[in-house]
């Protein structure tokens, strides 16, 4: 109890002395160099009071940093980048240890912001997204006693990188399926963000799900832009949307960020059903999101964060899917009422063949 009436513990800037302290030091001195008796007494005090600036320095020092850094999508995008900010807001709130954090506001900042994390002694830094991966290749080279774990990558070269990719276009067949089945009109669509071989990747795999149920379902597709601003672009995402309903479809299904957020809404306004991406975004617009396509950035970002934590963290290249857990589909009180018994049981059946490699969902993105 006296260290922590003593000594302030700050996790980045370390250990401060109280000022109000310093008149009972001169005190000590003065007991020390007046009394032989209080000279011993003194000395144990002293001791105490060093042991623990040991002790709690120590604690400093070791203290795990962990950093998070957005990509230009934003930090509050209710899908990609908002799922990594959760998971970390996730792991602050079970080990009460902070983590620190950047957003690029364009791909230029991104080196900048990894450098500046690292400088700030970080021990893992999570990056989000492909957009990222010259960055930290750069960067991680750098700083080899800093991990780098970035999400969407598996091409990197380095002893202190973790890469992360996902499955897309499993979950996206199940949600494929489950649009096929709600569909009323044979016609479904795709809103992509960026056009890039990722985006393709969930499409692909959505169109294929749609057509296991209905071979003659048609399948309208739009990107949103080919550059990073397409993700963020919700009014443009509305646009996209509202003219793939006049041409007939009743469920839109969007991989696109915070583009995405105009999307549903469109959806919604037009009494159409939307299907989300990344995280559950069933709540956005209870009744008219049918489903969301989940991709488990947040079980990344915080695994991520905890084996550093516990001693655990694993370099290398890591590939989730539905078999690991890494995607699947949301059904919850939101949309419940819009997923028919019949509808979940096709659904979990494909899921279960799709594991079983029964049926083969063709990555369109590696061909």
């Amino acid at each position: 109890m006296l260290a922590i009436d003593i000594w302030g513990l700050d996790i980045n800037s370390g250990l401060i002395v109280k000022k109000s302290l310093l008149p009972f030091i001169f005190l000590f001195y003065y007991q020390l160099s007046t009394n032989n008796y209080s000279r011993k007494f003194m000395k144990k005090i002293i001791s105490i009071l060093l042991l623990s600036f040991t002790l709690l320095f120590s604690v400093s020092a070791n203290a795990t940093k962990v950093a998070l850094i957005y990509d230009s999508g934003g930090k509050f995008d209710k899908s990609f980048n908002e799922s990594a900010y959760n998971a970390a807001e996730k792991f602050k709130a079970d080990t009460g240890n902070d983590y620190m954090e950047f957003e690029a506001a364009n791909n230029a900042q991104i080196e900048q912001g990894l450098r500046k994390l690292a400088q700030r002694g970080a021990n893992v830094i999570v990056a989000m997204g492909f957009a990222m991966a010259d960055a930290v290749s750069a960067v991680s080279a750098e700083y080899p006693d800093v991990n780098f774990t970035i999400v969407d990558v598996n091409w990197l070269q380095g002893d202190n990188l973790q890469q992360i990719v996902f499955k897309e276009h499993e979950g996206s067949f199940l949600v494929g399926m489950i649009a096929a089945m709600k569909s009323q009109t044979g016609t479904v669509g795709f809103v992509g963000g960026m056009d890039i071989p990722l985006i393709r990747k969930f499409h692909g795999g959505y169109e294929q799900g749609a057509k296991y149920v209905n071979a003659d379902i048609n399948v309208l597709m739009n990107m949103t832009g080919t550059t990073p601003e397409a993700w963020n672009n919700p009014t443009k995402g509305a646009e996209l949307t509202k003219a793939q309903i006049d041409k007939g479809a009743d469920v839109i299904y969007q991989a696109a960020g915070g583009t995405g957020i105009g999307v549903l809404q469109a959806a919604a306004d037009a009494g159409v059903y939307g299907i989300g991406v990344d995280a559950n975004q069933n709540y956005m617009h209870p009744g008219s999101v049918l489903t969301s396509m989940l991709k488990r950035v947040d079980v990344a970002v915080y695994n991520a964060f905890k084996t550093t934590m516990d001693g655990t963290y694993e370099t290398g290249v890591f590939t989730l899917g539905l078999a690991e857990d890494g995607v699947g589909w949301a059904l919850d009180e939101h949309n419940e009422s819009l997923i028919t018994a019949d509808m979940q049981n096709a659904v979990e059946k494909a899921k279960a063949d799709i594991i079983s490699g029964k049926i083969n969902v063709v990555d369109v993105s590696a061909q």
